[in-house]
């Protein structure tokens, strides 16, 4: 094991990303070391390397979360069925969010801590830029469905009908929140350019609609009613969707008190309707309790429907070549540009 690993870090907010050397942590209990293969970069990355929002503890700080790689070393009391073998290939959030701004656990690094409660096997069948593109994103949109009380382990019929809306259906998080509907057994009605169609209905979506349409809130209504489905659940993933969302839920909800989770946060003023509840998409600030919603994502619905072929990398991969210094830099200046229907990954 090296003592030294290379690692991309922001000196000071509002600063360039700098490459430089930092000591090779030691997994502490609940722990894992991986060596970085690829790691996936996310709208957050580059709100904190630019604005230093989400807040940043302290600095120099590691951004990042998204990884693949190896389980180079497993802390001491960690349970060790809960994890592959050290050697194997993994998938893992190697976030500082929750873990106080740490340096060590950011993922813009070559090793990394993570919490193994977030680390899980790598299919043999998908490369480490495939792997890289699902914790985060399938992270938020899960969070998604207990936020509005739905159990991960729901499995409508199609007898049921239950229908759901998700407007922002091609990004990362929307792309995730189409997969994980359909294996719940939802009917999903979703929203994206309309290049985006095709590729969302392979997803899982029954009906795509372009947000851009001004008839679109009246064209879904249509359909909804025409189906014959109850949808009084959906999922505002980008800026700017809940007032069509909840225009959609005021005509197609009935009888039932509708649900609304939005993963931009809630601004104050935000759009109401009656009888509908609104909540921003968090996991618990309970660390316990957020622990064990982070396990049940990774070692219970992600695990398991990865390895029954359930699950697929989405959105479509865009690689950025040159490692850690340049690629990073430059995936984050395109995300700054401006990226559609693709998650930028760079090979490490």
């Amino acid at each position: 094991m090296t003592q030294t690993h290379p690692a991309l870090i922001l000196p000071e907010k509002g600063s360039p990303l700098t490459l430089t050397t930092r000591p090779t942590p030691t997994p502490d209990p609940n722990e894992v070391l991986i060596e970085i293969k690829a790691l996936a970069l996310n709208p957050i990355d580059l709100y904190q390397r630019d604005f230093g929002l989400p807040p940043i503890p302290s600095c120099p700080a590691v951004l990042g979360s998204d990884v693949t790689g190896y389980l180079r070393a497993i802390g001491p009391n960690t349970p060790p069925s809960s994890l592959p073998p050290i050697g194997s290939r993994v998938i893992a959030l190697a976030s500082s969010y929750y873990q106080n701004g740490s340096p060590d656990h950011g993922a813009f690094q070559k090793y990394a801590l993570a919490q193994y409660e977030a680390v899980i096997p790598l299919p043999d069948d998908l490369s480490f830029e495939q792997g890289a593109v699902f914790p985060l994103g399938i992270m938020t949109a899960l969070t998604g469905w207990t936020t509005m009380d739905i159990p991960l382990n729901t499995r409508f019929t199609p007898e049921d009908k239950q229908g759901v809306l998700i407007w922002g259906a091609a990004s990362s998080v929307g792309s995730f929140a189409v997969q994980t509907a359909k294996i719940m057994g939802f009917r999903v009605y979703a929203t994206a350019s309309e290049k985006h169609h095709e590729y969302i209905k392979s997803l899982g979506a029954e009906k795509a609609f372009d947000y851009k349409d001004q008839d679109v809130v009246r064209k879904i209504i249509v359909a909804v009613k025409e189906d014959g489905v109850k949808l009084y659940n959906a999922h505002a993933v980008v800026d700017g969707a809940l007032q069509p969302v909840l225009d959609v839920l005021k005509q197609t909800k009935g009888e039932y008190h509708a649900k609304v989770v939005n993963s931009p946060a809630l601004k104050d003023g935000h759009p109401t309707l009656e009888d509908t509840t609104i909540r921003f998409n968090y996991p618990s600030l309970e660390k316990e309790e957020r622990d064990k919603h982070i396990k049940g994502i990774f070692h219970g619905f992600v695990a398991e429907n990865l390895k029954e072929g359930k699950l697929v990398p989405s959105p479509n991969l865009q690689i950025e070549e040159g490692g850690l210094e340049e690629g990073v830099n430059a995936g984050l200046d395109k995300l700054s540009d401006g990226v559609s229907g693709k998650k930028i990954v760079v090979p490490i």
